[in-house]
């Protein structure tokens, strides 16, 4: 008997409420090296502009759809933290915003907790539209990053 596993999608269309709590698009301050982010999906956008471009710490302080929209406005030319520009879709792009990711879970129980409690389902990210090929962030790595952390977190519960 194949008993075929549940998938949850961690998106800010999810039918689930974890799955929207989980999301990168959600209002859910952070602190990620000494500063404070309103969301993930903040963090995202305003690392696609230079140090510098007042369009950086406006999207460091938004969340959803109004830093998405915002990002769009940026060249993706780089990806620029600590004075350092990252190839833009890089896999030291992506490790830098999994820092993110990790230290806003980190900083929630809430989130720990829903995260968990997702144990046994397999995590996909299906906005309803096409990956774009200029995202920051594939589906599948968010997707790898966040079932990472649940097993770290799993892992440390049994310990």
């Amino acid at each position: 008997m194949n008993i075929k596993p549940t998938v949850l999608n961690i998106s800010s269309t999810s039918a689930d409420w974890r799955g929207l709590a989980l999301s990168n698009f959600g209002l859910s301050p952070f602190v990620f090296n000494g500063m404070l982010f309103a969301s993930v999906e903040g963090f995202i956008q305003g690392i696609k502009f230079p140090q510098g471009d007042p369009r950086r710490s406006e999207a460091f302080n938004l969340s959803g759809w109004d830093a998405k929209h915002l990002g769009d406005q940026a060249d993706r030319s780089g990806a620029y933290w600590q004075e350092v520009c990252l190839p833009y879709g890089s896999a030291q792009h992506h490790q830098l915003i999994e820092g993110a990711i990790r230290a806003r879970i980190a900083q929630s129980l809430g989130l720990q907790q829903a995260l968990l409690s997702t144990e046994g389902s397999v995590l996909v990210h299906n906005t309803g539209r096409v990956e774009s090929p200029t995202t920051s962030l594939p589906a599948a790595v968010f997707c790898r990053i966040l079932t990472d952390i649940r097993g770290e977190l799993a892992h440390t519960r049994s310990s």
